[in-house]
């Protein structure tokens, strides 16, 4: 059931809910709930599959960009963009990022980056950082 929890609280912090799934993860690895292989693994998931949410939401809605409960607003849109438009599906590699990923991976789906492609740069990005996290938390 924890690592429901988990899994849950990773999904809805890459989507447009707010949730925050670094607080789930560190308490659940700091009670040892689980080996922190799989408190990686059902963060990983949960958080790279929130994020094809978005990626969902920009490559089949993008006709409703300005609506009010879109993911994101026209100017974290427009500040997403520019990034892309510099650094291409490689800007992805910050989708683990507080208010600049989200954007980033709705963009992705925009300008429809490929999703094999977008899959793999997410997952990398946000394991990588809950991979960091347990690292860190486990040397204090």
């Amino acid at each position: 059931m924890d690592l429901l929890i988990l899994f849950g609280s990773a999904f809805l912090a890459a989507t447009i809910f707010p949730a925050q799934s670094e607080a789930v993860l560190l308490v659940m690895q700091a009670n040892g709930e689980a080996t922190n292989l799989v408190l990686l693994t059902v963060a990983s998931v949960g958080n790279t599959l929130g994020a094809c949410v978005n990626w969902a939401l920009g490559r089949f809605a993008s006709n409703l960009r300005d609506r009010s409960w879109f993911p994101a607003s026209s100017k974290q849109l427009q500040r997403a963009e520019s990034w892309y438009a510099r650094w291409g599906v490689w800007s992805l590699l910050l989708s683990w990022m507080p208010f600049v990923g989200d954007p980033l991976t709705v963009i992705a789906g925009l300008l429809r980056t490929p999703f094999m492609v977008f899959m793999i740069i997410v997952a990398i990005a946000k394991t990588a950082r809950y991979a960091v996290l347990l690292w860190l938390a486990a040397g204090i």
